[in-house]
């Protein structure tokens, strides 16, 4: 009985709450982490099954970052790595001095104070990924940051998760013989080569052998016909190859289902599996936070309230300030920083493994195991209105601070289109927003049939390669006027927007109609609702999907328009 009443107990209570938090005005998961909380061993009553709800959490790990996998391809997360790897790396080598410092105040040991530090350091990527998802930036170029930023966050911890047993002896800790029962064979060196060994053949295996034999396997059952065979195999896929991925390469449930997803994206049906496996998906998903609410022990908010806000204060201070200037110092957007700030504002699965890894070890105190858990129930609950406070926040900013607007926008060459380019290929041309997998396809058609283009796009190394290439290409937010300025869209004959963040499509259609009232605007987007609100406000056409999005827009594009160009 132990799996159905821990499963009717949470989703049930989740469902109450979670609808009551809404009546307030509150983020549904602030409902389902009170949920947790009542039916956790913490609080009287009924408790429910503590380790089982973990596992299923884990499942909505695994569903969530396969999901978001099928959706992105390698070349997304590598057009980010310099800032992904340089910004995770320093973000959480700032946390972790930090939460070391305010352990070692308190008058831990440095062992604790270390894996305190650790703990704070690391983002949810549930929380992270739930949240772009909602407000529609996932696919946009804060999502691809966000994404590379989590990927970096996930393989550092992999190696901290493998390596610190084989330190916890030079830490005050216990030696992992004595926790585990195993010998340890080799050095510290050795054991981070075997790590990255196995992590390393592992992507390679999914990149060369898994691209072909998953998005065949998935051809050949939807070619069956039956419906319910295909979200068998979509599901079979992720978690077999999630759990592979733990058990013989000593990589993490997430990192292993999210390449897993990459690697069956490269199939025409994954917009279709991703569709089969999104309720699953949102179910498990509830099921984190109310794992999350049941670790949670709320009288550690009375016996340590100082402590608590010591550590609500680095990972909802510390972490996202660090993020904020260092993309702001690679010259990104101020939304994208802000984006991201707000993102890594919260911690979860990944501290609460390391928690419990640093008292198995006798390294961490109870109590600091407490301090992280109230921390994460904490910032997962306020994480949403941060979020919230993005776009005010910016705007704010902007009108405030010349520094930001300089930080922003610096003596950057490609804020600009160079001299050298043609005048004349700046009247009547098509201005293109987004080079992604949906504006490769239309810069390729648009050249191949001699049209006039212009292209805009937030990330810096894109326009570099398109430059390179021969474009007219500009670099920054098309959301501001500034930015479709440089790209001429006063003397465009075409405005054509192949990013989904709608926010910034308003943004966008405004300055246009302003600057060009006869321009033609064009958008993608991804959902119904959103396309009949676009409609509503005066897009002349909007496309949805993504392989016949791209088509689609192509087809329209070159029938509206002279090839003499």
């Amino acid at each position: 009985m132990a799996l159905i009443v821990t499963l009717a107990t949470g989703m049930g209570l989740a469902l109450l709450f979670g609808f009551v938090a809404l009546k307030l005005r509150m983020p549904a998961l602030v409902g389902y982490l009170v949920a947790g909380v009542l039916i956790g061993p913490a609080t009287p009553g009924f408790v429910a099954d503590v380790d089982l709800a973990r596992q299923l959490a884990e499942i909505g790990v695994i569903l969530l970052m396969f999901g978001v996998g099928l959706h992105f391809s390698p070349t997304e997360l590598m057009a980010v790595r310099r800032l992904a790897v340089r910004g995770a790396l320093t973000q959480m080598a700032l946390a972790v001095g930090l939460g070391y410092l305010v352990g070692s105040l308190w008058g831990w040991e440095p062992g604790a104070a270390l894996v305190f530090g650790l703990a704070l350091s690391v983002a949810s990527t549930v929380v992270l990924l739930r949240s772009l998802e909602e407000r529609g930036v996932l696919h946009t170029i804060n999502g691809h940051v966000a994404l590379g930023w989590l990927v970096v966050q996930d393989l550092a911890m992999v190696l901290v998760l493998v390596l610190l047993p084989a330190f916890a002896p030079f830490l005050g800790g216990a030696s992992p013989e004595a926790v585990h029962g195993v010998a340890v064979s080799s050095g510290v060196i050795g054991a981070l080569g075997a790590t990255l060994g196995k992590v390393a053949l592992f992507v390679s295996l999914m990149l060369v052998v898994g691209r072909r034999v998953f998005p065949w396997l998935l051809a050949q059952v939807a070619r069956a016909g039956s419906r319910e065979l295909f979200t068998l195999c979509t599901i079979a896929v992720a978690l077999v190859i999630a759990l592979g991925s733990a058990e013989l390469f000593g990589v993490s449930f997430a990192l292993g289902a999210f390449l897993a997803g990459m690697v069956l994206g490269e199939s025409p049906l994954s917009a279709r599996a991703a569709r089969e496996s999104l309720p699953l998906r949102d179910a498990f998903a509830v099921l984190f936070f109310v794992s999350v609410g049941m670790l949670f022990d709320p009288s550690v908010l009375v016996r340590e309230p100082a402590a608590v806000l010591g550590a609500v204060g680095v990972i909802m201070l510390a972490s996202p300030l660090a993020a904020f200037g260092l993309v702001l110092a690679h010259r990104y957007p101020l939304n994208t920083a802000l984006t991201l700030a707000a993102g890594l504002a919260q911690i979860g699965e990944f501290s609460f493994i390391l928690a419990g890894l640093g008292v198995s070890l006798g390294l961490l105190p109870r109590e600091g195991q407490n301090l992280i858990l109230a921390g994460a129930l904490i910032s997962i609950a306020l994480n949403p209105l941060l979020f919230r406070a993005v776009e005010p926040a910016q705007a704010w900013i902007r009108r405030r601070s010349r520094l930001a607007r300089r930080l922003e926008r610096p003596d950057d060459p490609l804020a600009e289109l160079p001299m050298s380019v043609d005048a004349r290929l700046l009247t009547d041309h098509v201005l293109l927003v987004g080079y992604g997998r949906v504006g490769k396809r239309i810069v390729e058609a648009l050249r191949g049939a001699g049209q006039k283009l212009v292209v805009v796009e937030q990330d810096r190394e894109r326009v570099e390669v398109l430059r390179e290439r021969g474009l007219a290409a500009v670099s920054g937010d098309a959301a501001e006027p500034a930015v479709l300025i440089q790209g001429h869209v006063a003397r465009a004959r075409m405005l054509v927007i192949a990013t989904p963040q709608l926010y910034g499509v308003r943004r966008m259609m405004e300055t246009a109609r302003m600057l060009n009232p006869d321009i033609e605007i064009m958008v993608r987007t991804h959902s119904d609702e959103e396309g009949e609100l676009l409609r509503k406000e005066g897009v002349v056409t909007v496309f949805m999907g993504e392989h016949e999005l791209a088509r689609g827009m192509i087809e329209h594009i070159l029938a509206r328009a002279p090839t003499d160009g």
